[in-house]
């Protein structure tokens, strides 16, 4: 039916809360707000809602065996005992776009599911199957449904040594710059999304305003313009830092300290320095989550080419250095001291912004520092 002739239908039983015991009505929080002004901005540019589900009870379902009939049960009598089952905030984002441009939305088609029922309980069950029922998904269930087509793509636009196969009994380790497990990159497009270091897989993505802010990066297509070169731009770190290692002792391969020297590639075998450096360039190109410098993409193109001309000039400089003058820059004994020399409660969160702190100062001072410690210790 038309959006108009949908309005014409539930108004009644939208004024009364859906018409049905125990339905919200129309949010009113910050977040919902946020949601509908972007569905209503979606609608007025031609996007397609999912059907709305609307109730309704009769006395005799045998009686509607005919499409007729089923129109007419709909149509006919008291409007108010019509129930909407699944899409009060739908309909509340079509009520503000009809208001904002009538004559542009109220003829579009909208598609509506009816359940007819003989008893009320009915209509309720199949409320809570449709809403309360859902089990929300934690991230690391959610990464394991999006990361495959993502990890894909990132495989055509980044050059990876490999990406690490993690299926199976013998799960593959990181052993060389470059390689990085696949939820390990998920996860750093989360954290680029959201801006902030403070990402964990493993809990549940309660947050309504981070969701929201990862919906609205998407549909801006930033991640597509500037996530996958800040991912090169962190390999290709890697792999400069890492040419330091066959002239220095091996360490204990997870970065960890326990008296063995650090090596090059142990800067990036950490997940803290990997999000670290991605968050530090999302800010520094596109600014905090609801603070960003300006919304103009082509100053946030300007802003990341300048970063990325800033790595290719330092990745030249560390490829011309021999290992004498490669350790003297990573200063790799200060990063461990910085890292380890002291025990510390939440030690993960710390080094997660020690590192963005530091990949911060690399970019502010445009990669051009005498040695690293500039960073470790800033």
């Amino acid at each position: 039916m038309t959006v108009q002739e949908y309005i014409d239908l539930v108004n009644e039983a939208y004024k009364d809360r859906g018409g049905i015991a125990g339905q919200r009505e129309p949010l009113k929080t910050t977040s919902a707000k946020r949601i509908r002004k972007r569905m209503v901005g979606d609608l007025l540019a031609g996007a397609v809602l999912p059907p709305v589900v609307i109730g309704k009870v009769v006395d005799e379902l045998a009686d509607l065996n005919t499409a007729d009939a089923l129109k007419a049960a709909i149509s006919d009598g008291d409007k108010s005992e019509l129930s909407i089952i699944d899409g009060m905030q739908r309909t509340t984002a079509l009520l503000e776009a009809v208001a904002e441009t009538e004559d542009l939305i109220k003829d579009r088609f909208l598609r509506v599911e009816f359940w007819v029922a003989e008893e009320t309980e009915s209509l309720i069950y199949r409320m809570l199957v449709l809403n309360t029922g859902q089990v929300p998904w934690n991230l690391s269930r959610q990464l394991q449904v999006v990361y495959a087509p993502l990890v894909a793509e990132m495989k055509e636009k980044i050059t990876f040594d490999r990406v690490l196969e993690i299926q199976g009994p013998k799960p593959e380790r990181r052993t060389k710059a470059g390689q990085y497990r696949p939820d390990d990159l998920a996860e750093l497009f989360i954290a680029f999304g959201l801006r902030k270091t403070d990402v964990d897989a493993k809990e549940t993505l309660a947050d309504e305003f981070s969701r929201l802010d990862m919906a609205e990066a998407l549909s801006s297509h930033l991640y597509k313009d500037f996530f996958y070169p800040t991912v090169q731009m962190m390999v290709d770190l890697d792999r400069a830092f890492s040419r330091l290692d066959d002239q220095l002792a091996q360490s204990n391969g997870d970065g960890e300290a326990d008296g063995r020297q650090l090596i090059g590639r142990n800067i990036f075998d950490s997940k803290p320095a990997r999000i670290g450096f991605i968050v530090a360039v999302a800010i520094a190109v596109m600014g905090r989550i609801g603070m960003e410098k300006d919304k103009d993409k082509d100053a946030m193109g300007q802003r990341i080419a300048t970063i990325m001309e800033g790595v290719k000039k330092l990745t030249y400089k560390l490829g011309e250095m021999n290992a004498d003058d490669m350790n003297d820059f990573l200063k790799l004994g200060v990063l461990q001291q910085r890292l380890y020399g002291t025990k510390r409660s939440a030690v993960g969160r710390y080094e997660r912004v020690f590192f963005e702190d530091a990949f911060r100062i690399l970019i502010e001072e445009n990669f051009d520092i005498p040695t690293l410690e500039t960073c470790w210790r800033g």
